[in-house]
């Protein structure tokens, strides 16, 4: 019995070796792509601070009235 507990702790060693390489790998965050900019468009803030005026109404009707 002792020598196939002696004979198997090479395998469980490296069966552990392995598993933490593997829960290592997968626990990893994606790299960024390739192609990827510093600087990206940010669609939700920022952007322009004043709405723009409405479609017809241009300065000309606004000093009319």
């Amino acid at each position: 019995m002792a020598i196939v507990a002696i004979l198997l702790l090479p395998v469980v060693a490296v069966l552990l070796y392995g598993m933490d390489r593997t829960e290592d790998w997968l626990a990893r965050g994606p790299k960024p792509p390739r192609h990827a900019r510093g600087r990206h468009l940010r669609l939700i803030q920022g952007g322009r601070r004043q709405t723009a005026a409405p479609a017809g109404r241009g300065e000309a009707e606004s000093e009319a009235a």
